[in-house]
């Protein structure tokens, strides 16, 4: 029985470390994200909505405030860890309501999180808005916004239609157009 006079030692954290690849080849701190999930919602996998287009998991992930400030009265203050790949950091507020996040990042379901620059940075984010920017875009511009990253260089869908048989045909910016097959036609358009 241990009595509470007793000390605790500290958890050994190199044996925890060794437990994870990711962390053994950053160090430990990859042990703690720096990120809190905000929320996670289905975006069109390219860019544009169109039936039968597919869906992917869209993470929008926040970086608190006071995440790479250093720590109030440190005998030595270091430089932003974070810096390189978010924006920078301001003055932490005392005040909760008026908090902001540092920083949110939006990413897709599986992308993978750590760069030989830091344990932290997610490899090729979508898109990544400083807090006072996402606080004050609307979700509309935030749609876009997202939609405009997962479409990448592709040409943007301009109008879906149907012809009297069902058939649909998508009509994009550069005037290329892409048959669909019919409503409920599962086949590849190769197969139809």
């Amino acid at each position: 029985m241990v009595s509470a006079a007793e000390p605790r030692s500290a958890p050994d954290r190199s044996s925890r470390c060794s437990l994870r690849p990711v962390a053994a080849a950053f160090g430990c701190e990859a042990l703690m994200s720096i990120y809190a999930t905000l929320w996670r919602l289905k975006f069109p996998r390219h860019g544009d909505d169109h039936t039968g287009c597919d869906w992917i998991e869209v993470i929008a992930q926040g970086v608190p405030s006071h995440i790479g400030t250093p720590t109030s009265g440190a005998a030595s203050e270091q430089e932003d860890p974070y810096a390189a790949f978010l924006p920078p950091a301001g003055a932490v507020s005392t005040d909760h309501a008026s908090q902001t996040m540092r920083a949110v990042v939006f990413v897709t379901e599986g992308t993978p999180k750590g760069t030989a620059r830091s344990a932290q940075e997610y490899v090729g984010p979508l898109l990544v808005l400083s807090g006072r920017e996402y606080a004050t875009i609307s979700f509309g511009q935030l749609h876009d916004m997202i939609c405009d990253a997962l479409r990448g260089d592709r040409p943007k869908l301009l109008a879906e239609s149907r012809g009297p048989d069902g058939r649909g045909q998508l009509l994009f910016e550069d005037g290329r157009t892409r048959d669909i097959g019919s409503i409920g036609d599962n086949r590849p358009p190769s197969k139809r």
